[in-house]
């Protein structure tokens, strides 16, 4: 039985660190928030201070409170898209792989649409048909944003299946009349963790963008407080052009530092 060996490299180390911090964040944000993100009892736009430490915003609101509870609805929404899409990507590569060759492109149309597809357009499309209570979903704004992200890995995962059809032993296999050739394919082109799991974190990374993306111009319900939704109301109320940095720098780092596992990885 092989010991588990853990990570060695300063950047795997440091990229784990990371996403288990923001893990915790989205477990446990709205119950370390100070106050309630809706509160507009304070006084406004308060300068960062020992009881609001990311200060107010033009109505009085903590940011501090806004930024803590934002992170679950943005992370949710990140890992629920995060892990559709890898499951699609298993499915429709792997599916893919098995129905057509190396050599064969048909099977694989569908995926180089939607690679050739712009993402964010199609994004925006796609939440215009939404319900406008659908659009206060995480769940469903991660299947949305799911659907336009799974296709890198398909791709990958069909391939590998693809190589492992044209094979020498494949076809000698199938020569001598053997019907079950996914038994010779199957454990050499089955997706290693290592590929699975760098497809699931840039899937995290791209979900992180394109949900911040959505709720900065409106797209989602500013009623859910999310990193997008801060960044928002701070473009509505002016904050970039009359310096309250502290109300759109919080979640803007964020924003940047959430995904910085998938680029460590």
């Amino acid at each position: 039985m092989k010991s588990l060996r853990l990570p060695r490299s300063p950047k795997v180390v440091l990229g784990l660190v990371i996403l288990g911090f923001f893990v915790l964040l989205m477990i446990f944000g709205p119950y370390l928030a100070p106050y309630s993100p809706d509160n507009t009892s304070f006084a406004p736009l308060l300068t960062p201070s020992a009881h609001h430490w990311f200060g107010t915003t033009s109505l009085g609101q903590d940011i501090f409170s806004q930024t803590l509870v934002g992170a679950r609805a943005t992370m949710v929404v990140a890992l629920v898209a995060g892990v559709v899409a890898t499951m699609l990507s298993i499915i429709v590569g792997v599916s893919a792989g098995y129905i057509g060759g190396y050599a064969d492109d048909g099977p694989f149309v569908d995926v180089h649409v939607f690679l050739a597809l712009p993402g964010l357009p199609l994004l925006i499309v796609i939440d215009s048909y939404l319900p406008v209570n659908s659009r206060s979903n995480s769940l469903i704004i991660g299947f949305v944003i799911a659907l336009t992200g799974w296709a890198w890995g398909a791709r990958y995962c069909g391939r590998r299946r693809c190589r492992c059809a044209t094979e020498t032993f494949v076809e000698s296999s199938r020569i001598i009349g053997e019907k079950r050739l996914s038994d010779h394919c199957s454990p050499r082109s089955r997706p290693s963790p290592a590929i699975l799991a760098s497809s699931f974190l840039f899937t995290i990374l791209y979900s992180i963008g394109a949900y911040v993306t959505l709720a900065y111009i409106g797209l989602t319900s500013t009623s859910v407080w999310n990193w997008g939704t801060m960044l928002f109301w701070a473009q509505a109320n002016n904050a970039p052009l009359s310096g309250e940095w502290y109300w759109f720098v919080p979640p803007g780092i964020l924003h940047c530092v959430g995904p910085a596992p998938a680029w460590l990885f």
